[in-house]
C-alpha cells in the first residue's frame, strides 16, 4: 500500500496568493481604477467629488491630494497610487492630479505592451529612456522669468486655482498668493528661496472670499487677557516673553508657621510687590504690547492694564517665532534681561471679532519676515476648500519663484513632449522604442482628458495639437474657454516647471513599482478575540 505525502504547508492558512500575470493584471486594474476616479476633476472644467467618512462628514473638492486621502483605498496597488499623490503634493504643492492620471496611463500602456509578450523589463527599461528624456526636453523648453515679476507670478497662481470651486475669486486670491510670497522672500548667493510655513492662514466662515485679506503681520487666535486693557494700540511697541507673569510655588516641601493675620497679609503683599515689579519692569522699556507665551497672574493682569498695556497670554509657540520675524522684536526667557532695543514694532495691534470669535491683529509692521492671510468664505465647506486652493496657489509662486523656469499650460508642454518622444524612439530598433511610444501616448492624456473634460471632441483636439506641434508651435495647447488649439502662452497660461517634471518623476516611479510586482501573498485579517463570557452564579463551565 503507497503512502500519501501529506501537503507541505509554506505560507499561514487564509493566505491570498496571485503570481504572475494575474497578479500583475490586479495591480494595474486596481492603480487604474484610482486614476479614473480623479480624472474627471482634472482642468477649468473639471468636476467636484463629494467624500461622505464614516461618521458623516463631508468634504466637496476637486483637489487629488485630498480625494485620495478621504477614500480610504484599501488595495495595496491602489495605495501605491496615493503616494504619488503624497510626493507630489509633498515636493511641489500642485500637479497631484495630473501625476495619478499620468501614472494610471502608463500602466494602461504597460498593460497593451504585456499582452504582445514584452517582458515588464523590457518595458520598464523603456520607459525610464523616455521619463529622463521627457525631463531633458522639458528643460529645454521652459521659459525662464524674472523672480520678482509681480504679472508673471500673478498669472501662475491664477492658472492653478482656474479649476477650483473658487476660480471665480482667483485674481483676488493670486494678488494675496503673490503678496505674501514675495514678502517672505530671502535671497542668497543668487538664490532665492520662499518658505511658505512662514505664511499663516487662518480660515473663518462667513462674509465671502471676496473678504479674504493680506495682513502685513501677524494673526493671534487669542483675545486680550483684561476687560480694562485698551483694545487697540497703534505705534505699537510689542514684548514677546517666555515667562509666565506669576509667582512660581516652591518646588520643595516647606513648613511656615503663622501666628498672626498680619503675617499673611505680609505674604500676600510680598507677592503682589514682586508681580508690580513685573510689570515696571515691562513698562520702562516702553512697551505697550506684551505677546506671553505662559500664564499671567490676576494681580499682574490689574497693573498692566493700569499702565495702558495691551497683553494676550498662552500664545503657542510657533505663532511667537512668527511674532519675532514679523514685528523684529526678541522672544526673552526672563523679564529682567528685556530692554527697548527687544521690543519688536507695528503700526497696529487691534482685538476684532471674526465670526464668533476674538482675534488679535498685529498690523503694519515694517520689513515682515512672517505674514497671515485672513480667507473668508460663506461656509465651512467653501473655505476649506479655498484654503486648500490658496495653499496650491502659493506653492506654484513659490515653485517659479525659487526655479526661475516656467512652462504654459493647456496640454501644451505634453503635446511637446510627446511628438519629440515619438521622434526619439526611431533611433531604437528593440522593443523599448515600443515603450517610448507608449509612454509618449500615455503622456498625452492631459491634453485628451482637458478636452474630454469641457465636452469636446478628444479626437478632433489632439488631432490638432499634434498638426501645431509638427508645425513648431511648441506652445500650443486646448483653449477650453474658446474649444479650440491656440497658443497658451498668449492667453497667459502658465504652470511652474517644477510641477510637470515631479508630475512625470512620481508617475513614472509608481507605474515601475507596480510592473515590477509579479505576486503578492496578502495575509489573512485577525479578528479580535471577543472575550468570553463567565459562568453566572448557579451555572457550571462547559467539559472539554
Amino acid at each position: 500500500m503507497a503512502l500519501v505525502e501529506a501537503p507541505v504547508l509554506i505560507l499561514k492558512e487564509g493566505t491570498k496568493r496571485s503570481h504572475g500575470e494575474d497578479a500583475r493584471k490586479q495591480n494595474i486594474m486596481a492603480a487604474r481604477a484610482i486614476a479614473e476616479a480623479v480624472r474627471t476633476a482634472l482642468g477649468p472644467r473639471g468636476m467636484d467629488k463629494m467624500l461622505v467618512d464614516t461618521i458623516g462628514d463631508i468634504v466637496v473638492t476637486n483637489d487629488g491630494r485630498t480625494i485620495l486621502d478621504e477614500m480610504e483605498v484599501q488595495h495595496p496597488a491602489a495605495k501605491m497610487m496615493v503616494q504619488v499623490a503624497k510626493a507630489q503634493d509633498k515636493e511641489v504643492g500642485d500637479g497631484t492630479t495630473t501625476a495619478v492620471i499620468i501614472a494610471g496611463e502608463l500602466l494602461k500602456r504597460a498593460e497593451e505592451l504585456l499582452e504582445k509578450k514584452i517582458h515588464p523589463t523590457v518595458v520598464i527599461h523603456g520607459y525610464k529612456l523616455a521619463a529622463e528624456k521627457s525631463l531633458e526636453i522639458l528643460k529645454n523648453i521652459a521659459i525662464k522669468i524674472d523672480p520678482k515679476d509681480r504679472a508673471i507670478l500673478e498669472e501662475i497662481a491664477k492658472t492653478s486655482m482656474t479649476s477650483k470651486i473658487v476660480g471665480a475669486e482667483r485674481d483676488k486670491l493670486a494678488k494675496i498668493a503673490v503678496d505674501a510670497a514675495l514678502q517672505i522672500l530671502e535671497e542668497k548667493d543668487g538664490k532665492f528661496r520662499v518658505n511658505i510655513d512662514l505664511v499663516q492662514v487662518v480660515k473663518k466662515a462667513g462674509e465671502s472670499i471676496e473678504d479674504s485679506k493680506f495682513i502685513r503681520g501677524v494673526i493671534i487666535d487669542k483675545e486680550v487677557v483684561h476687560s480694562d486693557m485698551p483694545k487697540s494700540v497703534k505705534n505699537a511697541k510689542i514684548a514677546l516673553i517666555n515667562a509666565a507673569l506669576e509667582i512660581e510655588k516652591t518646588e520643595f516641601n516647606a513648613e511656615i508657621r503663622i501666628t498672626s493675620p498680619d503675617q499673611i497679609m505680609a505674604f500676600r503683599q510680598q507677592e503682589e510687590n514682586m508681580l508690580k515689579d513685573m510689570v515696571e519692569k515691562i513698562a520702562s522699556t516702553g512697551a505697550n504690547v506684551l505677546f506671553c507665551q505662559k500664564g499671567i497672574d490676576d494681580r499682574a493682569q490689574h497693573f498692566l492694564a493700569k499702565k495702558g498695556i495691551l497683553a494676550v497670554r498662552r500664545v503657542k509657540k510657533s505663532d511667537m517665532e512668527k511674532l519675532a520675524k514679523a514685528t523684529g522684536g526678541r522672544i526673552l526667557n526672563n523679564i529682567d534681561e528685556l530692554t527697548s532695543e527687544d521690543l519688536g514694532e507695528a503700526e497696529l495691534v487691534e482685538e476684532r471679532k471674526i465670526g464668533n470669535d476674538k482675534m488679535v491683529f498685529v498690523e503694519g509692521c515694517k520689513n515682515p519676515k512672517a505674514v497671515s492671510v485672513l480667507l473668508r468664505g460663506g461656509t465651512e465647506r467653501i473655505v476649506d476648500e479655498a484654503e486648500r486652493a490658496f495653499h496650491d496657489a502659493l506653492c506654484v509662486v513659490r515653485n517659479a519663484i525659487e526655479d526661475q523656469l516656467i512652462v504654459a499650460g493647456g496640454g501644451a508642454p505634453e503635446a511637446e513632449v510627446a511628438k519629440a518622444l515619438r521622434e526619439y524612439s526611431e533611433k531604437f530598433t528593440g522593443k523599448e522604442q515600443l515603450a517610448i511610444k507608449g509612454f509618449a501616448d500615455a503622456i498625452e492624456v492631459i491634453p485628451r482628458t482637458l478636452a474630454e473634460n469641457a465636452g469636446l471632441d478628444p479626437i478632433e483636439i489632439l488631432t490638432g495639437l499634434r498638426k501645431a506641434h509638427q508645425e513648431g508651435k511648441v506652445w500650443a495647447g486646448v483653449d477650453i474657454f474658446n474649444e479650440r488649439v491656440t497658443d497658451m502662452k498668449e492667453l497667459k497660461v502658465f504652470e511652474p516647471l517644477r510641477s510637470k517634471t515631479q508630475a512625470i518623476k512620481s508617475a513614472f516611479e509608481a507605474a515601475s513599482m507596480i510592473l515590477r510586482i509579479d505576486d503578492v501573498i496578502i495575509a489573512k485579517k485577525t479578528t479580535p478575540k471577543t472575550p468570553s463570557k463567565p459562568p453566572e452564579e448557579g451555572e457550571t463551565s462547559p467539559e472539554f
